[in-house]
């Protein structure tokens, strides 16, 4: 009996110490939960442009921590809370399978209440559907679109909201990685199909860029590298092979992933004969109690090797990220390139990683904001020689770069 009496004992204990340490873990959650929105609330530099409620995000997502069982339920927790603020450079530094993707190869925007297609990934998608541009999206996996945006896992921001309800729709596009991603789309002579985004063959691009000559100009494609240094000497190579030609076409439409400053600066510079301002940015300092005091100051490129001096042509697109949207407002800025192409990735602001107390991972912010020199918001910048999408097959944006040249 006595041993029975031990036994129960025994095995109440390490009940009870199992669920006291799930308790801790949600202790650990909720410290980490009060770091994110002090660090959103005091150095998110676009908090006072978005639509959020903060004391609703504190109260729906503190009062959901007491249901985390598991880790991958506390990553999820995380990403959620940080969609609320629907900006897309806003993320955690990792993901599980039931995580959002960051993008998909096709952008919707809406006319009405009607999501429709407007852009797909041309320049990365092999045979491109041609007439899908400016079908309307009916349904993803079954479910009307517009309830699937009504379920989106976010609870604080205004799903009525125009900015809003174009992001969530794009990030139901890009879908979960464990999830399909199958669109009912009606076309524009009103017939209903369906495309499975999990079945579109992207192009391979091996190598940090490619080049190519084409009627005595040269093009050189940046396959999603602008954020390896290597690329630096890269690109020095191929633009020294294309000195000959009477112009260059640079091509952006793949750095969906952006990229970093250092590159970005290494590219510009061996198209100038000066230093020249290429990007402002805008932080605010505080310390204390004390107020918050704005800091601005202009960022220079300087020349850098045998300058390449010939007209030069940007192209951009949905999928120009970052670092690329970077890399078009200044060559433009500078005055030595054309921009051609459609509205970028718009991703907002000059990144900074944090790390949680508890957790394995962290997060990113953008702590400053960045403009062309004009004084445009980098995320709303529109090229003047704008190309909108009305074929998948046709390159309209290079046909349009051309024209420029020529």
């Amino acid at each position: 009996m006595n041993k029975l009496i031990l036994f129960l004992t025994l095995l109440l204990s390490s009940g009870y110490v199992r669920g006291q340490e799930k308790q801790l873990d949600r202790l650990k959650i909720k410290e980490d939960f009060e770091e994110i929105l002090a660090d959103l609330s005091s150095r998110y530099i676009y908090l006072q442009d978005k639509s959020v409620d903060l004391e609703c995000i504190k109260a729906y997502y503190g009062n959901q921590i007491q249901y985390i069982k598991t880790e991958e339920e506390t990553v999820l927790f995380f990403e959620y809370l940080l969609d609320e603020f629907y900006d897309s450079h806003l993320i955690l530094n990792t993901n599980r399978k039931s995580s959002y993707r960051l993008y998909s190869p096709i952008y919707a925007t809406f006319q009405g209440n009607k999501a429709v297609v407007t852009n797909i990934w041309q320049t990365q998608i092999e045979s491109p559907e041609q007439h899908i541009i400016d079908a309307e999206i009916i349904k993803m996996n079954g479910v009307d679109f517009g309830k699937a945006i009504a379920e989106f896992p976010t609870h604080c921001s205004d799903k009525k909201s125009p900015k809003v309800k174009e992001w969530i729709a794009n990030k139901i596009l890009a879908g979960r990685y464990n999830q399909p991603r199958i669109l009912t789309l009606k076309l524009t002579d009103n017939h209903v199909i369906e495309l499975d985004l999990d079945k579109v063959k992207y192009k391979t691009s091996p190598g940090l860029l490619t080049t190519e000559r084409k009627n005595e100009v040269g093009i050189i494609r940046i396959n999603n590298s602008l954020g390896n240094n290597n690329l630096i000497t890269a690109f020095d190579k191929a633009l020294d092979s294309l000195m000959d030609t009477r112009a260059i076409i640079l091509d952006l439409r793949n750095t969906v992933d952006g990229g970093n400053s250092y590159v970005a600066r290494g590219i510009m510079s061996r198209f100038i004969s000066e230093s020249q301002p290429y990007q402002k940015h805008l932080e605010k300092e505080q310390y204390g109690d004390n107020p918050d005091v704005e800091r601005i100051w202009i960022e220079y490129v300087s020349p850098r090797a045998k300058q390449y001096k010939k007209p030069v042509v940007v192209l951009v697109g949905r999928w120009t990220g970052s670092m690329g949207e970077g890399l078009a407002i200044g060559f433009e800025g500078m005055k030595r390139a054309e921009i051609v192409g459609s509205e970028m990735e718009r991703l907002a602001g000059e990144m900074n990683g944090f790390s949680f107390k508890h957790q394995k991972f962290g997060y990113r912010l953008s702590t400053a904001k960045l403009f062309h020199v004009n004084g445009t918001a980098r995320e709303i910048y529109v090229p003047k020689n704008y190309v909108k999408q009305t074929a998948g097959k046709d390159d309209e944006v290079l046909e349009k770069a051309f024209k420029l040249i020529n």
